[in-house]
C-alpha cells in the first residue's frame, strides 16, 4: 500500500451493494469471553483486522489456543504461569480488556504498544485493579507500558471508577469479572459516560452466556454493574457486520447521489453503527430496509445538523465529513472524550478540514462546522484508521485529495481500500 492514496473522486450518482466484515467490538468481546469460558468456542465470520489478531495473539500468549481459519476463530481456553508480553498495538480493546484477563493467570505479563498507545487513557483501569488487590507495576505513570503480577485468582469485589474517558473500561472488569471469585461491582462515578451501546453490548455478550448481570443507571453520572461469578459456557456464534464500518461507504450515497446498499443489516443490535439509521436522514438520507438489507439513498443536498454524538463517538470523523461538505452550519456536540482516541480526534478532524479550505473550529465539547469550499491537498490520517475513512468521503467531493497512509484502515478494516475503489469506479 502506497504511503499516499489518491482518494477517488465522484461526480455522477452511486449504486452499490457493499457486505461489510464482521463488527471489530463484538469478535473482540467474544474472543476475551472465549479464552474465560469452559470449553472450546468457535466464532464464525469474525473480522479478522489488527486490532482482532492483536486480541488473538494476547489471548494466546495468556494460554489459550486460538486458532485462525478463513471464516472463524476456533478458542480453547488455556492459562500461563510463563511471563510473557503482550503487543497492545493501537487498540484499545486489547490494552484495557486484556490486563484484567491476565491478572487471573500465575505470571508477569508485561504490556505495551505502538508510540501513540502510550499516551492514551489507562490511569481507570490500572487504579480500579489495584483497588481488586492486583499488584500492576508501571512507575505511576498510568499508562503503557505496565506489568500486570497475575497469582492465579483474583478475589473480586467492588470498585468506584470514573469512565469519563472511556466505556471501555467499564466493560473490561465486567468481562473478566465473571471469572474472579466474588465476581465485580463497577460503579461509575464521574462526568458523563461515553459510549453507553458498548458497555450494553459487554452485558449483552456475558448473559447470553449464561452470566447475571445486574444494571442499575440512576443518569449518565452515576451508574452500577454487577457481575455475578460464575463460568460462561462455551458457544458457536456468527458475528453481525460492523456497522460503525459501514459509515463511510454510507455516507457516499449523501456525497454522490444515488444509493448505497449493506446487507445483513440486523433488526436489533447493540451496536454504536445502527445509530446510522437515525443521524444520516437529519443530514439529507433516506434510509429503508429491503428484507435484511439496509438502503441509504442520498437528496439533493447534504444538510447541516446539530446533534449529540457522546454515546456514538466513533462515527464522529464521517459525520464531520459529510458536515463540512453541508449547505448549512453543523455542531456536533458531547465528544470531548474523542481527545484521547487513537488520536485527538477533533484537534485532528479541524485541522485536516481546515487545511482543504473548510471553516472548522473546537468548542469545549465537540466541533462547530460552516460551509465552505473545500480545494484539494493532502490529507493527515495521525495512524487513525477513522480519519481515514473521513478523508475518503472528502475525496468523493474533492478532487485531487491525497490521503496520507491509507494502510492504517488495517486496524479494523484491512481491504477498505480495495472496497472503497470498487464501490467509486463501478
Amino acid at each position: 500500500m502506497p504511503d499516499l492514496w489518491n482518494a477517488p473522486n465522484r461526480t455522477n450518482p452511486i449504486a452499490a451493494r457493499v457486505r461489510i466484515p464482521g463488527s471489530k467490538s463484538l469478535t473482540n468481546r467474544w474472543l476475551i469471553m472465549a479464552a474465560l469460558s469452559g470449553g472450546e468456542c468457535r466464532i464464525n465470520h469474525p473480522l479478522q483486522a489488527r486490532d482482532t489478531l492483536l486480541m488473538a495473539q494476547a489471548l494466546s500468549a495468556l494460554g489459550s489456543s486460538v486458532e485462525i481459519q478463513d471464516e472463524a476463530f476456533l478458542v480453547t481456553p488455556g492459562t500461563t504461569s510463563d511471563a510473557t508480553q503482550v503487543d497492545c498495538g493501537l487498540a484499545g480493546t486489547v490494552m484495557r480488556f486484556v490486563p484484567p484477563v491476565a491478572a487471573l493467570s500465575s505470571a508477569n505479563i508485561r504490556f505495551d504498544g505502538d508510540p501513540h498507545a502510550r499516551v492514551r487513557p489507562m490511569k481507570q483501569i490500572i487504579s480500579a485493579l489495584r483497588g481488586l488487590d492486583v499488584e500492576i507495576n508501571d512507575d505511576d505513570r498510568g499508562t503503557l507500558p505496565f506489568t500486570v503480577v497475575g497469582k492465579g485468582f483474583v478475589a473480586g469485589g467492588s470498585v468506584t471508577i470514573d469512565a469519563s474517558e472511556s466505556s471501555q473500561f467499564v466493560s473490561a472488569l465486567l468481562l473478566a469479572g465473571c471469572r474472579y471469585d466474588a465476581g465485580v461491582s463497577v460503579i461509575h462515578s464521574g462526568t458523563a459516560l461515553p459510549s453507553m451501546p458498548h458497555i450494553d453490548m459487554s452485558v449483552e455478550v456475558l448473559r447470553e452466556l449464561g452470566i447475571r448481570v445486574d444494571v442499575d443507571i440512576k443518569d449518565s453520572t452515576n451508574a452500577t454493574w454487577t457481575v455475578h461469578p460464575g463460568v460462561p459456557r462455551s458457544f458457536n456464534v456468527t458475528v453481525e457486520p460492523d456497522l460503525s464500518n459501514a459509515a463511510p461507504f454510507l455516507a457516499a450515497a449523501l456525497v454522490c447521489g444515488g444509493s448505497v446498499t449493506i446487507p445483513d443489516w440486523p433488526t436489533q443490535t447493540t451496536q454504536a453503527g445502527d445509530a446510522l439509521v437515525d443521524l444520516l436522514p437529519k443530514l439529507g438520507a433516506t434510509v429503508s430496509r429491503d428484507g435484511t438489507d439496509l438502503v441509504v439513498a442520498g437528496g439533493s443536498e447534504i444538510n447541516g445538523i446539530d446533534v449529540d454524538l457522546h454515546d456514538v463517538g466513533e462515527l464522529t470523523p464521517v459525520i464531520a465529513a459529510l458536515c463540512a461538505l453541508a449547505t448549512g452550519p453543523s455542531t456536533l456536540r458531547g465528544i470531548a472524550h474523542l481527545r484521547g482516541h487513537e488520536t485527538d480526534r477533533l484537534a485532528a478532524l479541524v485541522t485536516e478540514i481546515n487545511k482543504l479550505g473548510g471553516n472548522a473550529t473546537e468548542t469545549a465539547d465537540g466541533i462547530h462546522i460552516e460551509p465552505a469550499k473545500l480545494h484539494g491537498g493532502q490529507f493527515a490520517t495521525y495512524s487513525d484508521h477513522r480519519m481515514a475513512m473521513a478523508g475518503a468521503v472528502l475525496g468523493l467531493a474533492v478532487a485531487d485529495l491525497v490521503i496520507e497512509d491509507i494502510a492504517t484502515t488495517s486496524k479494523t478494516l484491512p481491504d477498505f481500500a480495495n472496497m472503497w475503489q470498487e464501490m467509486v469506479i463501478a
